[in-house]
């Protein structure tokens, strides 16, 4: 059995409704995709976002576009057969979409977006690979401090590109600078792979992204070549963000990087519980690190379950997923102004990292709903649930 079968294989075996539950969100996804493309553009929408008209009706608008979640489309539609590749896409196959982008990378500024780009041509085989890893090393000057997420990406690239051209030189530096940019005997890892792009009262806190996007590229780092501190790496981070996992399954936002513990919860994404922590974990343990599979379950459940929202009868008061409008809205968080609980917190660890105020929590629950939803949201799922190494 392929990986790519393996998974929802493995979750048809232990949880039947949640193997229910994941074809409705893949369906779901390549449904809702072809809402998100621009034609004229040969791209993807930033958002589609939910709003109520004058006559009392919602609807949901697109707005914007974005490369980066397009190239993030393509990682994940190139999992699907070439005929639902081209629906999804916009007529085009993963290979031909990913093309397109990296005619387009001599514009492309941002070294995140370029990764990705790169990830996709390695991953699709593209005779112009070349081009976009020629792209990212001219984005990524040495010495200078990037984003982890971005680094992540970068390294997930490099690992793609490995067997297709000669990159192990930068593969060495990408790998080095992403397991620097953890606290020495801390998992987890910062914002930034150094000083200069946090704030000082912030620098400390990190995101749920920070975490699983180093995580699996130090997975697929190892799967591309044997590195066992690599592997170290990403199963110890993996355990320490399973080991803060919520109650009802929830993937928590804010992290202290120095302490290893949640800053701030909310929100809570639905990316995450259905298609980050699962890609990533899944990832991991195909590498050869330890089997989240307890902890993925117990994510995908919280979509339908999602207790923050929980009504008298004990079903959510408002699903978060909408065959209706073809999207699962973004998050649920905090309503607070101006994001006060997370902006507290963040500077109140910074001097003492164990405080909670609770307060808070009482004051500004978690009741409501984030009314968007993103194309990359749909591309990690495909990703997850339809990918794997041996993909």
């Amino acid at each position: 059995m392929t990986a790519t079968a393996a998974r929802l294989g493995a979750l048809a075996q232990e949880d039947p409704p949640l193997h229910a539950l994941a074809e409705r969100l893949l369906a779901l996804a390549e449904a809702g995709l072809p809402e998100m493309y621009v034609p004229g553009a040969d791209t993807f929408v930033f958002t589609r976002a939910g709003r109520i008209a004058r006559d009392g009706t919602r609807r949901v608008e697109r707005r914007g576009t974005s490369t980066r979640y397009a190239a993030i489309t393509a990682l994940g539609a190139r999992f699907l057969p070439e005929d639902r590749q081209r629906a999804v896409l916009g007529g085009h196959s993963a290979q031909e979409f990913t093309g397109l982008l990296v005619e387009r990378l001599p514009a492309v500024p941002n070294l995140g977006d370029a990764a990705l780009i790169a990830w996709a041509a390695a991953e699709t085989g593209h005779p112009k690979l070349a081009d976009a890893l020629a792209r990212v090393a001219a984005l990524d000057v040495p010495d200078r401090p990037q984003y982890t997420v971005e680094a992540a990406w970068v390294l997930s690239a490099l690992a793609a590109a490995r067997n297709s051209a000669d990159v192990e030189y930068r593969l060495a530096a990408a790998r080095d600078r992403l397991l620097a940019a953890r606290t020495p005997s801390v998992p987890l890892f910062a914002h930034a792979t150094g000083p200069g792009l946090v704030p000082g009262y912030r620098s400390h806190v990190a995101c749920f992204a920070d975490q699983t996007y180093p995580l699996q590229a130090l997975a697929r780092l190892h799967a591309s070549g044997t590195d066992p501190q690599a592997l170290e790496a990403a199963d110890a981070c993996a355990a320490r963000i399973c080991a803060l996992q919520g109650d009802g399954g929830q993937w928590w936002w804010h992290y202290d990087s120095r302490t290893g513990g949640v800053v701030e919860g909310y929100p809570v994404y639905s990316v995450h519980q259905h298609a980050m922590a699962p890609t990533a974990l899944f990832d991991l343990a195909e590498a050869g690190g330890t089997d989240f599979g307890a902890a993925i379950r117990c994510g995908l459940a919280w979509m339908v379950q999602v207790p923050e929202l929980q009504g008298p009868d004990g079903a959510p008061r408002e699903p978060m997923i909408r065959e209706d409008y073809g999207v699962t809205w973004r998050k649920v968080y905090r309503g607070d102004p101006a994001k006060a609980v997370r902006a507290a917190r963040g500077l109140t660890t910074r001097v003492a990292p164990q405080a909670r105020l609770a307060p808070l929590d009482r004051v500004f629950r978690p009741l409501a709903v984030d009314r968007e939803c993103r194309p990359y949201e749909f591309g990690w799922m495909l990703h997850a649930w339809l990918g794997g190494l041996d993909g």
